[in-house]
């Protein structure tokens, strides 16, 4: 595993060389016609130097585990994965990524184009500025001359340089199916898919375990053991103040005991916590208040000498773990593996490669992916308990009972880790303590608005968390029953105004598939204007709405935000009025709600009377399903986009 980065300056390609340095003990720097390339070796799979080749070059962070398989099929002398990899490039192009098995972010130049690609779900990145064009593994490199970019996964890149335009090709990602798989079935599956994925990232050297005495990382340990493989867990908490032990390390301590595991307990101080922090921030360029908790737990956790650690990041996802994911889980289980690429897996790359570590994700194996797209929802939550298979594999593989069925706070949690950073906030809230580590946004984002209370609601909160709001992007249907648009926009112009951030119309006919069209053009309007690099959407359960606009915004390489999804209805309620935004409902369509609504701004009292209403007539509280229309009069009197205060609650 490497880090790699191009330029057109040598100055600026040595100075994201040294940036990089955790990324790599060894750095070859070298021309390519007009392109400096740099390569930081964290060899995995043999010494080879990098850049591979000269009149076609490859420079890759990857680690491909079927290469000695794709070599010898392709009668290919390749000396390690890189060079196997480099070898397809020549002979097939980019049609050979859909025969690799495992993970990679790579500059392949030929005949004056340079391509960039990533694997579909994003392990491994890789950031990009467009004018002038240059790339490097991590965003934090980059930002000193532009502004980067991350490649989406599902993206491909390529720079022509000598015309320097870019160009880029779409890449099918994941879907739900439905495989029919009896519960005796899925197990025996599972089971063989995950010991089959677990074996073939298992190096000869040694290795380490993430370990929280929860299903996930007893799974992984689990499975090690059955493997033959010997390694050490390490787990990480702390205890700051008069706050109780941290859960993970005594539920860490029970399971180790329990299966016979060597477990080491890393309990960094408060100081120590602090000191680290402002570093760690600008590594993730992230001041989020629930990431920074969680990048801190990883970056203490990783305290041993093996270069590759296990992990169990991806169970969740797969297997229906949030709470948050309701409904029609596999559907659920697909929105989350499409964003964990921004979410979880940068913040985890960088954290380890800082530490001198490869992180291992078996549970990110596709053929894993694949086979769990398919379990029927029962099979994954069964009586309220997520991950219900995945917790009968862990019996069958020796976790006892009691620790396959516990449940497990979140790291950030289970570590103590967040009350830390809570406490060295002081008299500030997390979220001002946090935003204050770094002077930049965390995102440049276009807000996707209708001038209703939900999306007027998600933009707030997007600012809230450190998020530049660049532009509303609001699309104007000539069609009444459009499924998703407004016919009229007079109050989105209205907020443009009051916010002073410019407003981006697109007109549509409002038909079912032809409005997609209309918000692609709307996107990537908002994209080459603003240059913003991911989308706000007011999407409370609505998975109609949140996947169409995940699917449109990944043609142009953006992400998707969603902050009041899966937010209980009620509750959300309450915290508009409360928040102070001002919602008139200016239509009603359901029963329980006649004509005098109309007009009405929400106050407590009519709150109340409302969700009164939608218990007794049985419809959505927040009127997602079209039961009223609102429009916000105006936001809470306390913020403007201007001041960016960022001191709201998560």
């Amino acid at each position: 595993m490497c880090g790699i980065a191009g330029s057109e300056s040598r100055r600026e390609a040595e100075r994201m060389a040294e940036s990089m340095s955790h990324r790599g003990t060894t750095c070859n720097i070298s021309k390519q016609g007009d392109f400096w390339l740099v390569h930081r070796l964290h060899s995995m799979v043999g010494d080879l130097e990098q850049p591979l080749g000269r009149e076609t070059v490859l420079s890759a962070n990857c680690e491909i585990y079927n290469w000695r398989e794709l070599s010898e099929d392709r009668s290919i002398q390749a000396q390690n994965d890189a060079d196997l990899l480099h070898r397809l490039l020549q002979s097939e192009g980019v049609d050979c990524l859909g025969d690799l098995d495992g993970i990679y972010a790579f500059a392949y130049l030929e005949d004056g184009q340079i391509t960039l690609a990533r694997d579909l779900l994003g392990v491994n990145p890789i950031w990009y500025t467009e004018d002038p064009f240059r790339f490097a593994s991590e965003r934090q490199a980059l930002e000193p001359f532009g502004v980067p970019r991350q490649l989406h996964p599902r993206r491909i890149l390529r720079f022509d340089t000598d015309d320097e335009t870019l160009e880029f090709e779409q890449r099918d990602f994941f879907e739900t199916r439905e495989s029919g798989l009896s519960e005796q079935e899925a197990v025996q599956d599972v089971e063989e898919l995950f010991l089959e994925s677990l074996e073939k990232r298992v190096p000869d050297q040694e290795v380490a375990v993430l370990f929280s005495g929860g299903v996930d990382s007893a799974v992984v340990a689990a499975g090690l053991k059955q493997l033959g493989k010997d390694f050490t867990c390490y787990v990480c908490g702390t205890s700051p103040g008069n706050t109780s032990r941290p859960r993970d390390v005594e539920k860490a301590r029970e399971t180790a005991e329990a299966m016979d595991l060597d477990l080491e307990v890393v309990e960094p101080s408060l100081r120590e916590i602090q000191s680290r922090l402002p570093e760690l921030a600008d590594a993730v360029s992230s001041t989020s208040p629930v990431k920074l908790p969680v990048a801190l737990t990883l970056d203490f956790a990783l305290d041993g000498e093996e270069k590759c650690v296990f992990s169990g990041l991806g169970s969740e996802q797969l297997y229906a773990g949030y709470a948050r994911q309701q409904g029609y889980l596999n559907r659920e289980c697909l929105s989350d593996l499409r964003g964990m690429f921004h979410r979880d897996l940068y913040r985890d790359n960088v954290v380890a490669f800082r530490n001198g570590k490869e992180l291992r994700l078996p549970f990110l194996d596709h053929d894993l992916v694949e086979h769990a797209l398919g379990i029927s929802p029962e099979l994954k939550r069964s009586d309220g308990t997520g991950k219900y298979v995945l917790r009968r594999v862990a019996e069958n593989l020796g976790v006892p009972e009691e620790i396959a069925w516990r449940d497990k706070l979140a790291a950030q949690y289970g570590s103590n880790m967040t009350k830390a950073v809570r406490k060295l906030a002081g008299d500030r809230t997390m979220e001002d303590f946090t935003h204050g580590l770094r002077d930049r946004p965390n995102h440049r984002l276009a807000a996707l608005t209708s001038g209703g209370k939900d999306s007027c609601a998600a933009l707030y909160r997007a600012s809230k968390r450190n998020n530049e709001i660049s532009c509303l992007v609001t699309l104007e249907s000539s069609n009444p029953d459009s499924y998703m648009f407004d016919t009229e926009t007079s109050a989105v112009q209205g907020h443009a105004e009051r916010l002073e951030v410019p407003l981006v119309v697109q007109g549509t006919k409002g038909e079912k598939e032809s409005e997609l069209e209309d918000l692609s053009t709307a996107m990537y309007r908002a994209r080459q204007e603003y240059g913003v690099d991911g989308i706000v959407c007011g999407a409370i359960r609505s998975t109609y709405q949140r996947d169409r606009v995940e699917k449109v915004a990944e043609r142009h390489g953006l992400k998707v935000f969603a902050p009041l999804w899966a937010w209980d209805e009620e509750d959300y309620m309450r915290w508009l009025v409360r928040k102070g935004f001002d919602i008139r409902i200016v239509d009603t369509a359901a029963r329980g709600l006649d004509e005098a609504w109309e007009g009405e701004i929400l106050d407590e009292q009519l709150t109340e009377n409302l969700l009164d209403s939608a218990d007794k007539y049985g419809f959505n509280p927040a009127g997602e399903g079209g039961e009223y229309e609102t429009e916000l009069v105006s936001f809470p009197s306390d913020w403007s986009l201007q001041s960016q205060s960022h001191n709201e609650s998560q």
